[in-house]
């Protein structure tokens, strides 16, 4: 009983640490070999702060435990747009100022409809990890287009002042990254451990263990992350990390965990959990989209998307103990 606890809290506190050092590793070293700082903030923040969710669904999928692999993704999407956001609009109001990012949002609410759509049948297989992949191929080529495009974009000047402030020299940017890696990996091991020991003692599923604690668990580099660019007043970094986790979670975290074994699941997780995730990404195409002009996240739609995190966490927590 201990030992899985603590496993879950050291994998926990030793993930958020290696993500961080990997984030900061990657960016610095994406920066010295001269990507553009949009680019940066498109793809490396957004790879970088989802990666403790791909290390963690492959390694469950590897073990064959369908609910964390896809729990972990699909939960993580949910605490990120309802618990993220919603915390972060509550403190400072989120001005949508980038184009690249306002793109964005419709593109994660058609991809979230894809995925609802070849998850129908109650089943990932590997065709359906493939197509999912070959959509992501799609989207990193577009945002690759999108970061080497000449004119100026919020999302980039945030990210260039960010990266000014927090420069190192390549080899330790290089080593940070290298360290960070690993970390994550073993981290991801011992916590996927500790998870399928406490479902297992409480009689959970591990769709709901995976939906709550590792969710919450992967997310906290994208909360660290929201929070101190909402700080300091780069409300487009703060959207930006969201969206590019989303994205990544659904394609590419998903697309792996299938690719490396067929996952097959109970109705539940369409049901309710893409069901709720789908209408949450909607939701924020809406109010965050700026049909009229900059979209803008106010404090009012920050308390609704926080209070939808309650009850949808406290629903999880009712069944599980029925």
């Amino acid at each position: 009983m201990i030992a899985p606890i603590i496993a879950i809290i050291f994998g926990l506190a030793l993930l958020v640490w290696s993500a961080g050092r990997f984030v900061e590793g990657s960016a610095s070293s994406a920066r010295y070999y001269g990507m553009p700082p949009l680019l940066i903030g498109m793809v490396v923040i957004g790879f970088g702060t989802s990666a403790p969710e791909l290390v963690v669904s492959a390694m469950a999928a590897y073990q064959g435990n369908a609910g964390i692999a896809l729990g972990n993704a699909y939960g993580s999407n949910i605490t990120n747009i309802a618990l993220i956001l919603g915390l972060t609009a509550l403190i400072s109001p989120i001005a949508v100022h980038s184009q690249v990012l306002r793109k964005e949002l419709p593109i994660l609410t058609a991809v979230t409809l894809l995925t609802a759509w070849l998850l129908w049948d109650g089943m990932l297989s590997r065709m359906d990890a493939a197509i999912l992949l070959l959509v992501f191929a799609g989207v990193i080529a577009w945002t690759i287009q999108q970061g080497f495009r000449k004119e100026p974009d919020a999302l980039g000047v945030e990210m260039e002042q960010e990266l000014a402030t927090s420069s190192m020299p390549i080899r330790r940017s290089l080593l940070w990254l290298v360290i960070g890696l690993i970390m994550l990996i073993i981290s991801s091991r011992i916590l996927v451990w500790g998870i399928v020991e406490i479902a297992n003692l409480f009689g959970v599923s591990d769709l709901l263990v995976g939906l709550t604690i590792a969710a919450v668990g992967t997310s906290l580099p994208e909360l660290a992350s929201s929070l101190i660019a909402i700080r300091k007043g780069e409300h487009d970094l703060a959207l930006g990390n969201v969206l590019g986790s989303n994205l990544f979670n659904t394609l590419a975290v998903v697309g792996l965990a299938g690719m490396i074994q067929p996952l097959a699941f109970g109705p539940e997780v369409l049901n309710r959990d893409i069901l709720v995730m789908g209408i949450l990404t909607l939701s924020l195409f809406v109010i965050g989209y700026g049909f009229k002009g900059a979209g803008r996240i106010n404090r009012f739609e920050g308390l609704l998307l926080l209070g939808s995190y309650a009850l949808y966490t406290s629903y999880l927590i009712s069944i599980a103990f029925n």
